[in-house]
C-alpha cells in the first residue's frame, strides 16, 4: 500500500485498534525477557514513548507483559523506543541514590539512515527514498551481517526496517548484550570505513595490504556497484557527479580520464577506463594510488553507521513494530533470505492492516485458524493471534517467531553444555 493512501491525521483513531488487536505483545515480551535470564531483567528495561504533539516520556518500565500491554493501550504511543536494562527499575530512577542508577546491558545496535548517503545518491535526498537508492541498505545488511557473524561470532541478529528511510540491527546474543562501552566502540570503529564530514573529499583511505574484512566487503560492493552507482546513480554521466568522482583520483589519472571522456559518453566504458588507469598506476607503485578504484566504490556504497547509537549502552533505539507517524508504515523485521527483493514501499501501513481486520473471514479460513490457535493460549490471546494473522502483518510476526525460536534453541543448548561440564567435574 503506498504511503499516499495513509493519512497521518487518522493515526489517533488507528493506534488504539493496533495496540488492542494487532501489536504482537506475546512475541515482544518473549524477546525482551530472554527466557527470564536473570531476576528483574525485563522489569529493569527502559522504554520511552513519544505521544501525540511530540510529548516524550522516558524511563517507562513494566513488571510483566500484561502491565506493558495495558500501559501501551492506555497511552497509544506514536513511537516506541527501547533502552537499556538498568541496575534499578527505570520508573523509580528518581528514588535511587545519585550515581547508583546505571545502565548494565543492552543489545549491540546499529542504525543506518539514508540521509547519511546524500553526498553519493542522485535520485533522492533527505527523507526521500526510492528503489534505486534502497540498494544501499541491501549492501549495508550484506556487509554488516557477514562481519558480525563471521568476524565477531554473533548469531542472533534481528534486522528491522525503520518505517521510513533506514534500517536497524539488534544483535541479541548474551555476549553482545553484556559488551562494555569500550567494546561497543571497538566494534563500531572496526566496521566504520567512510569517515569525514561534507568538507572531506576522500572519505575512504585504504592501506596495503588490504584487511580481510575490507576484501570481504568489496566482494559485496562489487556485486552491486555497476548497477547501483554507474547505471542507477549515473555517477560518471553528468558533470556534477563526474567532478566528484574525478576529485578522488590523482592528477595523472584525472587528465587521461578527462581526455577519454570527451569522446566516450558511455558510463560503463568510462568506469572501465578509470579502473584500467588505476591498474597502470599500481604497476608503477605510485604511492596513494594503489586502491583508488576500490576507495571510490566503498565511498559510494559502503554502509554509513551512526556510531554513537552503537557505542552507548544507554542509547535508545526505535522499537520493532512501532508505527512511523509520517509514513504509517510498521517497523518490521527483514527476512535476509529475501533481502534482494525486500521493498520498503510494500511494508504494510497501519491503515492497511486495520482495514484488513474489517474483512470477514471465509468459512474454511476461520475453521483452519481456530484449529491452529485453539491450544496455544487463553481465549483473549487466541483472538489477538487470529487478528494479526488476518493481516499483512502476519508474515513479519512469523519472522520474529522464527528468530525467537532460534534464540531459545541456543539457550537450551548452552544450558545442556553447562550441565554436561558440571557432570564432568
Amino acid at each position: 500500500m503506498p504511503a499516499a493512501d495513509y493519512d497521518p491525521a487518522s493515526l489517533p483513531d488507528l493506534l488504539p485498534l493496533y495496540y488492542r488487536r494487532l501489536f504482537p505483545f506475546s512475541q515482544y515480551y518473549r524477546w525482551l525477557n530472554y527466557g527470564g535470564v536473570t531476576k528483574g531483567y525485563f522489569q529493569n528495561r527502559e522504554f520511552s514513548f513519544t505521544l501525540k504533539d511530540d510529548i516524550y516520556v522516558r524511563y517507562q518500565s513494566f513488571s510483566t507483559q500484561s502491565e506493558l500491554e495495558k500501559e501501551m493501550q492506555k497511552m497509544n504511543p506514536y513511537k516506541i523506543d527501547i533502552g537499556a536494562v538498568y541496575s534499578h527499575r527505570p520508573n523509580q530512577h528518581n528514588t535511587v541514590k545519585s550515581g547508583a542508577f546505571q545502565a548494565l546491558e543492552k543489545e549491540l545496535v546499529f542504525d543506518i539512515d539514508m540521509t547519511d548517503y546524500d553526498d553519493v545518491r542522485t535520485c533522492c535526498s533527505a527523507a526521500d527514498i526510492c528503489s534505486k537508492c534502497w540498494t544501499l541498505m541491501t549492501i549495508a545488511i550484506r556487509i554488516l551481517d557477514r562481519a558480525l557473524r563471521e568476524d565477531f561470532g554473533f548469531q542472533h541478529l534481528l534486522w528491522v526496517y525503520s518505517g521510513r528511510r533506514g534500517i536497524h540491527c539488534w544483535v541479541c546474543d548474551e555476549a553482545a548484550r553484556k559488551l562494555s562501552v569500550a567494546a561497543r566502540s571497538a566494534v563500531a570503529e572496526y566496521l566504520s570505513l567512510v569517515k569525514g564530514g561534507e568538507e572531506t573529499i576522500r572519505k575512504v583511505q585504504l592501506s596495503d595490504p588490504l584487511h580481510p574484512f575490507i576484501k570481504e566487503s568489496l566482494v559485496v560492493v562489487e556485486k552491486y556497484f555497476s548497477q547501483y552507482a554507474i547505471s542507477d546513480q549515473d555517477i560518471l554521466g553528468n558533470s556534477k557527479t563526474l567532478g566528484k568522482v574525478l576529485a578522488l583520483v590523482p592528477d595523472e589519472v584525472k587528465e587521461d580520464c578527462q581526455t577519454f571522456f570527451q569522446s566516450e559518453k558511455n558510463p560503463a566504458k568510462r568506469w572501465k577506463r578509470l579502473t584500467a588507469l588505476v591498474q597502470q598506476q599500481k604497476v608503477t607503485s605510485k604511492k596513494g594510488c594503489k586502491y583508488i578504484d576500490k576507495e571510490i566504490m566503498l565511498q559510494y556504497c559502503y554502509p554509513r553507521l551512526d556510531v554513537n547509537v552503537s557505542k552507548g549502552v544507554n542509547h535508545l533505539l526505535k522499537s520493532p513494530f512501532s508505527v512511523h507517524p509520517k509514513t504509517g508504515r510498521i517497523s518490521v523485521p527483514i527476512n535476509l533470505e529475501e533481502l534482494d527483493t525486500f521493498d520498503p514501499f510494500e511494508v504494510p501501513t497501519i491503515s492497511l492492516i486495520c482495514e484488513e481486520l474489517d474483512k470477514p473471514l471465509q468459512g474454511e479460513e476461520e475453521e483452519e485458524m481456530e484449529k491452529e490457535n485453539e491450544n496455544e493460549v487463553d481465549a483473549a490471546e487466541r483472538r489477538k493471534i487470529r487478528d494479526y494473522k488476518r493481516t499483512s502483518l502476519a508474515k513479519y510476526v512469523k519472522l520474529l517467531d522464527r528468530f525467537l525460536d532460534g534464540m531459545a534453541r541456543s539457550r537450551k543448548g548452552e544450558m545442556l553444555r553447562k550441565s554436561d561440564l558440571q557432570k564432568d567435574f
